[in-house]
């Protein structure tokens, strides 16, 4: 079975003023298989949207390719099946919901009741049925958004990209696209996720890759990127600049709140086998143990954790 995505060195360079040029992704090798739920995670300037307008056909590669369920960049076929919401879009506010839903399933060759039915129904799905027949001029920035969501899946796509989906939504909201995307996986529907949210990202993903720099940094299941690694949840008294100095050195990634004394955060250990001895330093610098517990790194660990390492 074809991967829905697969990119091979892929690369995009754009030319700025005065001649330059900016490496906005490099060498890229991505691997999303059919029916999963793919996060593409980074910081600001990563190349995560370069590298979805390239797989979208809107930009042009500098170098390497991709296919879209076997088939090779730019096939209409391939474009046929997918389904996209972008970042930043602009809806015509005269419209009623309805009727832009309706203008973009013709573009997609939609008509009759087939289109009227795929219309209803979505705009169900993304909780705006109410609002059927509301200008858009007067939907809020979060129901746009659920409007801009219904109209990637008009075409009943078989890949969905989705560029922050959730970035202008409150957490129902939230918790409503993480549904839905769970329900596309259950369909057999592959989804592309691009979110700074990593707490939505850890819940509905599969897999993830992260960028820094336009380069790929980690890729794999997410329990796969945090094997290794353990997140010590520590609740300490008596916290002192020693003590913190002691914790640094048998660790990594020390991050506490101290208030009266009393420090509360974690510390990025190689294995359980370390907390005796990190309990045995917390006492012998005179700190009192409210709680050590032991737990696999969340995404945002392993996401941090990369971010900091040295190019």
């Amino acid at each position: 079975m074809p991967a829905a995505i697969t990119t091979e060195s892929l690369g995009k360079t754009f030319r700025t003023p005065f001649g330059r040029t900016q490496q906005a992704v490099s060498a890229l090798d991505l691997d999303v298989p059919e029916g999963t739920i793919f996060g593409l995670l980074g910081p600001n300037g990563a190349g995560k949207t370069t590298t979805i307008l390239m797989l979208l056909g809107i930009l042009h590669p500098s170098g390497g390719r991709y296919s879209l369920f076997g088939h090779p960049m730019g096939a209409v076929a391939a474009r046929a099946r997918v389904g996209y919401l972008p970042e930043k879009f602009q809806l015509p506010g005269f419209l009623a919901a309805k009727e832009f839903l309706r203008f973009q399933g013709r573009l997609h060759g939609l008509g009759g009741k087939l289109l009227e039915q795929r219309c209803d129904e979505l705009l169900g799905r993304v909780g705006l049925a109410d609002q059927a027949g509301s200008p858009i001029s007067a939907f809020s920035k979060g129901m746009q958004q659920r409007l801009g969501l219904a109209q990637a899946l008009l075409n009943d796509p078989d890949l969905v990209i989705l560029d922050e989906p959730t970035s202008a939504l409150d957490p129902v909201g939230r918790m409503d696209v993480r549904a839905l995307i769970e329900d596309l996986k259950r369909r057999g529907k592959s989804v592309l996720l691009n979110s700074h949210i990593l707490s939505d990202v850890e819940r509905v993903c599969d897999r993830v890759a992260i960028l820094r720099k336009g380069r790929l940094e980690k890729q794999g299941p997410i329990a796969a990127l945090a094997e290794g690694g353990v997140a010590l949840h520590m609740r300490v008294g008596n916290w002192t600049a020693e003590l913190a100095a002691r914790l640094g050195a048998l660790g990594r990634d020390l991050e506490v709140t101290v208030a009266a004394g009393i420090a509360e955060g974690q510390l990025a250990i190689g294995s359980e086998d370390r907390v005796p001895v990190i309990a045995d330093a917390i006492q012998e610098a005179g700190g009192r143990i409210f709680a050590l517990t032991p737990g696999r790194e969340s995404l945002e660990d392993v996401f941090v954790r990369v971010m900091r390492e040295e190019s």
